[in-house]
């Protein structure tokens, strides 16, 4: 083999790591907008809270709280 030829494993910022990258991002966003979701939603029905205001809450929060991590991991 020649030394000039590429091995196939090389570390390039290729279109398919790109959007391996951005994939998981989504799934990652999505993970944790619904697990403060459902933790919000069983509290309200735990509580049999009329209004669903846990709900509403929690899920805000995972959306701030993955906003943040991918921001934070875009930066890097």
């Amino acid at each position: 083999m020649a030394k000039n030829e590429p091995t196939g494993n090389s570390d390039d910022n290729g279109p398919g790591t790109n959007y391996s990258k951005f994939i998981g991002i989504a799934f990652q966003m999505i993970a944790i907008i619904g697990l403060f979701t459902f933790a919000g939603y069983k509290i309200d029905e735990a509580a049999n809270h009329a209004t669903k205001w846990a709900t509403a809450a929690l899920s805000l929060t995972g959306v701030f709280i993955s906003l943040f991590i991918i921001i934070r991991s875009l930066k890097n």
